[in-house]
């Protein structure tokens, strides 16, 4: 079994000082980390060992803070935004303005095979659509009026298809979640 250089224990000086390196409150910290601010409050105050999860995350956090900058949610833009995910990891979140027809992109993952436009970090409109159509049935499908019915849409349009199955297709774990 492998060993790391991570500690078992740290004390609330620890929490404090990765909060202040940061530069957050309690209560983004504990947004950020997953819990309350209470419980943020009382690791900062206990005197005796804190131990658990929080113990190795607060040690990537000193030794790589800026970490927590590439993780933040840009503010909206647009009209429209989809989170692209990979099973439960957000992948790129998509800030579109249909009648602007531009689209931003934040992608959250190194690998170009999870993001939503792969190598492209500034797709146009039109490559926006096409990624729309890759996560539907195809156009051309046999049948497609009964694929639309059983859905309750009455023509053949991306955005309608993927509010309907979230962009889920068979022979992947990717999938959209929409926000207007």
């Amino acid at each position: 079994m492998k060993s790391y250089v991570i500690g078992k224990q740290m004390n609330g000086d620890d929490i404090r000082r990765v909060r202040a390196l940061l530069g957050m409150t309690q209560r983004e910290f504990a947004g950020f980390a997953g819990c309350s601010p209470r419980t943020v409050e009382n690791w900062e105050t206990k005197s005796e060992p804190i131990t658990g999860p929080i113990v190795a995350l607060v040690e990537i956090l000193l030794r790589q803070p800026q970490l927590v900058r590439k993780l933040e949610v840009p503010e909206r833009w647009g009209k429209m935004r989809l989170w692209y995910y990979f099973m439960s990891t957000v992948c790129t979140i998509i800030d579109v303005d249909e009648l602007a027809r531009d689209v931003r992109i934040t992608n959250y993952i190194a690998n170009p095979l999870y993001r939503a436009f792969g190598v492209n970090t500034e797709p146009s409109f039109e490559d926006y659509e096409e990624f729309l159509k890759s996560r539907c049935f195809p156009e051309t499908r046999d049948k497609i009026k009964l694929e639309l019915k059983e859905l309750g849409i009455p023509f053949y349009d991306p955005l309608m298809i993927i509010e309907k199955t979230q962009g889920r297709m068979a022979e992947d774990d990717f999938w959209i979640r929409l926000e207007r």
